[in-house]
């Protein structure tokens, strides 16, 4: 994974989107109808060799307004008392397992810690939950936001 790394045009299109040049290597993982970067994949270490603990990144600028502004109005908050803890707690493990798979085996540096975007315990960033869950995580908390984020029968495209 990250071999080829992105293309000239879709890394010009994130380091827009993200308002600045990505640190490390990443993929586009999901994309919108218009074939716009909406998530990246993040290799778990930055090119400098800090770690990063955010695998998947929201970068869709559309739904990362959208989901600041549920954060703002006490999304995050709310999330979490909505999700069950355990079932939480399992997502956080996956996904580092699945980040930290990444990891070169003869890594001695710093290394990322903790679930979904450097979470120990609960809900810190819903646009990173939401990230994964879009990129196909089973994520509870992604699936809350996703949830919120259309009504009922409403088109649920990215």
């Amino acid at each position: 994974m990250y071999t080829t790394g992105p293309s000239d045009t879709d890394m010009a299109i994130v380091a827009e989107l993200l308002g600045r040049t990505p640190g490390g290597r990443f993929e586009v993982v999901v994309r919108d109808d218009g074939g716009l970067p909406v998530v990246i994949r993040n290799h778990p270490l930055l090119d400098d060799g800090r770690p990063m603990p955010t695998l998947y990144w929201l970068v869709g600028s559309d739904l990362r307004s959208r989901i600041g502004t549920m954060e703002s109005a006490g999304g995050v908050r709310e999330a979490e008392a909505a999700c069950d803890p355990v079932e939480l707690a399992v997502a956080h493990a996956r996904y580092a397992a699945e980040r930290d798979a990444e990891i070169p085996v003869d890594h001695d540096g710093p290394r990322p810690v903790a679930g979904v975007g450097g979470t120990r315990v609960g809900v810190k960033c819903l646009h990173a939950h939401y990230a994964w869950y879009l990129a196909g995580g089973d994520d509870p908390v992604g699936r809350w936001v996703h949830d919120r984020l259309f009504a009922p029968g409403e088109a649920r495209d990215v």
